[in-house]
């Protein structure tokens, strides 16, 4: 394995979706390096620090947020002398996106004011009130026609899906969540699934013109839904849960037909290799090596114990695999299926 020499970097950094540059935030600066040579491709100055960094899809433009502003600034690879300064004002921007054409760029206020759609095209730019969330709550189509943007007033969350080429919305229908925590389409466009917040276990699959197709609900007491995610083929979609439960539900019948658990226990037979870390004292030839007297008097006052080395093992089943029960009077515990 080879390593480059060390560059400065003071907050994010991203690779660009074709692989090509990495942008990397240093203070007030956005460096643009090619990922074969890390040359310097682009070197672009910002307004304030850098706190986020989101490439178009066609990687030739990339945005940065200034959230201590707040505002955003957007670059062009092909024209460097092309700039764009989003500033909200007083409302604030908590997060910005790209579209999938890579010419508009939405950003979502302080306090979930408004939504707004900023075209790179010309000056024109589409409000949408009340989102939901900041970061989450906007899902697009595969094809890049189509976004659902979560939505709540009057205590109800809705679902507004807008056009893609026109901005304009093409229809907007109530779901029956108490608290709608995220929204994702379907890999083939044909189905919406929503789910609730962890207080309340519910996953709802509607179709894009507002009917329920089903409504998933594994049980009642507990925490309940914490990631779902659909398969690449569009036929599968895994709901995990704060009960350390993965279940996995049918396309067709919207049934669940294979459920797994993380066990604390791996038996056999297995047909995973399980390594553990394992540290071991390095011995050291004391004939061949020579220490400087500084070095030793450091070794054996500062450093009273013996080098060693860190390898792995092939271990056998059963193994016990370590866990920490999480606190109970604390929120958000860490424990559950997590989506990666």
């Amino acid at each position: 394995m080879e390593f480059t020499e060390g560059y400065k970097q003071t907050g994010p950094c991203c690779f660009s979706p074709n692989a090509r540059y990495i942008a990397v935030a240093a203070d007030y600066r956005l460096v643009i390096r090619d990922t074969i040579s890390f040359k310097v491709v682009q070197l672009f100055s910002c307004l304030d620090k850098i706190s986020y960094i989101e490439w178009a899809l066609d990687s030739e433009y990339i945005l940065c947020g200034l959230y201590k502003r707040p505002m955003i600034q957007a670059w062009s690879l092909t024209q460097p002398e092309w700039t764009c300064k989003i500033d909200e004002g007083h409302a604030g921007i908590a997060y910005a996106r790209w579209s999938p054409d890579s010419r508009h760029i939405l950003t979502t206020s302080e306090f979930q004011l408004r939504l707004i759609v900023w075209s790179l095209l010309n000056t024109a730019c589409v409000h949408v009130q009340g989102p939901k969330h900041a970061s989450k709550g906007v899902s697009f189509t595969k094809d890049g026609k189509y976004v659902a943007v979560c939505t709540r007033r009057d205590c109800k969350d809705y679902i507004n899906l807008l056009s893609c080429h026109t901005w304009e919305i093409m229809g907007v229908f109530a779901v029956d969540t108490l608290d709608l925590a995220d929204i994702e389409w379907s890999p083939d466009d044909s189905a919406i699934v929503i789910w609730d917040s962890p207080l309340e276990y519910k996953v709802l699959i509607y179709s894009p013109d507002g009917r329920c197709l089903h409504k998933y609900q594994a049980y009642e007491s507990g925490l309940g839904v914490k990631s779902v995610s659909w398969s690449p083929c569009g036929q599968f979609l895994a709901v995990g849960s704060y009960d350390q439960m993965l279940r996995v539900l049918n396309h067709l019948t919207w049934k669940t037909f294979a459920e797994f658990m993380h066990l604390s226990t791996v038996r056999g037979p297995c047909c995973a290799a399980v390594f553990k870390e394992v540290d071991e004292p390095l011995q050291l030839d004391m004939s061949e090596l020579c220490l400087s007297d500084d070095l030793r008097q450091g070794n054996s006052e500062d450093s009273p114990d013996e080098p060693f080395r860190v390898r792995y093992e092939v271990t056998e089943a059963p193994i016990n695999l370590p866990s920490q029960k999480p606190p109970a009077d604390k929120p958000n515990p860490k424990q559950g299926i997590v989506r990666k």
